[in-house]
């Protein structure tokens, strides 16, 4: 059994690095798919659809509209760029210090500040789904990058210091029961 020595005993010092396991799993596959699936069905209806319905917009719907889109826009690239680093270190090629390195460039929010403009109500229906699709993604990411990033300061003093992982674990995948 890993982890325990042949007397039984739990062994000192040995630690399991959520990063690599976490980018290894199917977990991360899927939820590397839904971004990349997200990023295309947006480039999609931008592209197609969506310049079609926002030629259709009266003015202060229009502003919402670009707003809107390229704040989506945004939003997906640095989704994206995220999701390709850790899929990058998975496969080997970046070490992990480069992709903390290259993760410093990316400017995820805090969660839950990134709200769509009141003006989405107004916006055609698909658009309001890419963004609210696209924020939900956003939440999951910013919290697995705080679990991943947790791993890389060292545990406090705290009575429990499983207690604070577990707690991060519960809230990165309560949004998968929503």
């Amino acid at each position: 059994m890993a982890g325990r020595s042949k007397s039984g005993d739990r062994s000192e010092g040995v630690t399991v690095s959520f990063g690599a396991k976490f980018a290894k799993s199917d977990q991360f596959k899927s939820v590397f798919r839904e971004g990349m699936a997200l990023v295309e069905a947006a480039a999609t209806y931008l592209d197609g659809d969506g310049r079609k319905e926002a030629r259709k917009l009266k003015p202060p719907h229009s502003l919402a509209y670009a707003t809107e889109s390229m704040r989506l826009t945004t939003r997906l690239m640095q989704l994206a760029s995220w999701l390709l680093i850790r899929r990058a270190v998975c496969e080997g090629e970046l070490t992990p210090e480069q992709a903390l390195e290259e993760q410093r460039k990316i400017k995820l929010p805090v969660l839950g500040s990134e709200l769509p403009s009141r003006d989405l109500g107004n916006l055609p229906v698909r658009l309001r789904e890419l963004v609210e699709q696209s924020i939900k993604l956003q939440e999951r990411v910013i919290r697995l990058d705080q679990m991943l990033s947790s791993q890389t300061i060292p545990p406090s003093a705290a009575d429990n210091p499983l207690k604070s992982q577990m707690s991060l674990l519960k809230a990165a995948f309560s949004s998968e029961r929503e």
